[in-house]
C-alpha cells in the first residue's frame, strides 16, 4: 500500500508540475487579456444578472441564471473548501493562500469564457432537454476532427464522477458524522457509516432523479444556507481574533515569495512548494480550468451566451477569493498552521483553539453539507459525461 500510495503521490507531483501551471496561469492571462479584464468589468453586471433582474420565462433553457450559478457552486463549494486550503498551508506556509487566490482571479476569466462557449454551442431537444458542456463546444467549435477531444473530457468527467465527486465527497459526509457522533474507529463507528452511505445515495437518487431542474431547485436553497452557516462561523471566530488579522495577512503576502522556515524541510521550505500547493489545491477547489461548471450554465435560460459567462465568473469569487479565505486565515490566526497536523484536522483544530466546544462540530457540519452538496451536482456532471 505503502509502495502504490508512493507512486501514486510521483504522478500527482508530475502532473502538477511546471508545465500545467504554465498552461493554467497562461491561459487565463490569455483570456484576461482577450476580455479586456472582464472580471472587473463585469462583475457588477453579473451580480445583477443573480438577482433575476434579466430573467425571462420565455429564454430557452431549463433553470434560471441564479439556479444555474447555485448547481455549480453545489459542485465546487466541498471538501477543497475546508481539507484542501489547510493541506496546501499545512505543506506550503500562509502563501499558499496568495496563490490560491491568483488562480481564483484569473481563473474567473478562463470560466467566463468556457460558460459563455457553452451556451453558444448547447443543443436544445425538442422536449426542452439541453446538451452542453465543453464536449460539445470541442467538436463544434474546433471542428469534426478534434472529436476525439470531447469524447475523452466526456470519459474523463464520468471517471472524475465517481472520484472527486462522489466517493472522496461521501467519505467526507461519512467522516464528518462519525466525528460529530464521536465513535471513530468503532464498530458502531464503521455502522454508521454504512449507513450514511445509504441515506446518501437515496437523498441523491431522489435530488438527480428530476435533472438539472430540481438539483437548480435544491441547490438554490441548499447552497445559501450552508455558506451563511459556514461563512458565520468563520467570521465568529475571526472576530474573536480581530487583533491578529492583519498580522494574518501581512504573513501571507511575505511567504508567497519566501520559504515558509516554521514548517521545517524541504517541504515546506520552497517558494515554488508554496506556489503549488496554492495552484493545485485552488483549482481543486474553484474547478477553473475543469470544464465542470459550463455542463450546469448551459442549462440557463438565457438568450444571450456572454450573460451566463459573466454570471459564471462570480463562483471562483464566492468558492475561492471568499470562503477559502475565511478558512485560511482562520488556520493561520489560530497559530495551528505550523503544528505538524493537516487536512480537515488541522481546519477544525483552528476552529476548535479558539471557538472550544463548537470549533469542530462546526467544521464536521460544513464538511457535511459541502460534501452532499457536491455529490448531487458531480452525479449531473457525471450523467453528461456519459
Amino acid at each position: 500500500m505503502d509502495q502504490l500510495l508512493n507512486i501514486l503521490g510521483k504522478i500527482d507531483d508530475a502532473v502538477w508540475g511546471l508545465p500545467l501551471i504554465l498552461i493554467l496561469v497562461g491561459t487565463g492571462i490569455f483570456v484576461t487579456v482577450r476580455n479586456r479584464l472582464v472580471q472587473i468589468r463585469g462583475f457588477k453586471h453579473g451580480i445583477e444578472l443573480i438577482s433575476g433582474k434579466y430573467d425571462k420565462p420565455e429564454y430557452k433553457g431549463e433553470i434560471s441564471h441564479f439556479q444555474a450559478l447555485a448547481a455549480a457552486l453545489s459542485a465546487t463549494i466541498g471538501t477543497g473548501n475546508i481539507t484542501g486550503v489547510a493541506t496546501a498551508i499545512a505543506v506550503g506556509g500562509p502563501g499558499a493562500l496568495f496563490w490560491m487566490w491568483i488562480t481564483a482571479i484569473f481563473g474567473m476569466a478562463v470560466k467566463f469564457t468556457s460558460c459563455t462557449l457553452a451556451v453558444m454551442y448547447r443543443r436544445i431537444d425538442p422536449d426542452g432537454y439541453v446538451r452542453g458542456g465543453p464536449m460539445y463546444f470541442i467538436e463544434l467549435g474546433m471542428g469534426h476532427r478534434w472529436k476525439f477531444l470531447a469524447y475523452m473530457f466526456a470519459g474523463f468527467t464520468a471517471v472524475a464522477a465517481l472520484g472527486i465527486g462522489n466517493m472522496v465527497q461521501a467519505n467526507s459526509v461519512a467522516d464528518g458524522l462519525v466525528s460529530l457522533i464521536g465513535e471513530k474507529g468503532t464498530a458502531t463507528g464503521q455502522m454508521f457509516r454504512l449507513g450514511v452511505g445509504i441515506v446518501i445515495a437515496v437523498a441523491v437518487g431522489l435530488v438527480i432523479v428530476g435533472g438539472i431542474k430540481r438539483i437548480g431547485k435544491v441547490a438554490s436553497r441548499l447552497v445559501p444556507f450552508m455558506v451563511v452557516i459556514y461563512v458565520g462561523s468563520a467570521l465568529i471566530v475571526l472576530a474573536m481574533s480581530h487583533e491578529l488579522i492583519i498580522p494574518a495577512f501581512k504573513l501571507i503576502f511575505a511567504r508567497a515569495f519566501t520559504p515558509a522556515s516554521e514548517l521545517g524541510g524541504f517541504a515546506g521550505a520552497t517558494v515554488w512548494m508554496t506556489m503549488q500547493q496554492g495552484f493545485r489545491r485552488g483549482v481543486f477547489s474553484n474547478e477553473s480550468g475543469l470544464g465542470s461548471a459550463p455542463m450546469a450554465h448551459a442549462a440557463a435560460k438565457v438568450n444571450e451566451p456572454v450573460r451566463e459567462g459573466l454570471v459564471a465568473m462570480l463562483g471562483p469569487f464566492i468558492d475561492t477569493i471568499a470562503i477559502c479565505t475565511l478558512t485560511g486565515l482562520v488556520i493561520i490566526v489560530s497559530g495551528q498552521w505550523s503544528s505538524g497536523i493537516d487536512g480537515t484536522p488541522l481546519t477544525a483544530e483552528s476552529f476548535e483553539t479558539i471557538l472550544p466546544s463548537w470549533g469542530r462540530s462546526m467544521v464536521s457540519l460544513g464538511l457535511v453539507l459541502f460534501a452532499f452538496s457536491t455529490i448531487i451536482s458531480w452525479s449531473y456532471y457525471g450523467e453528461k459525461g456519459i
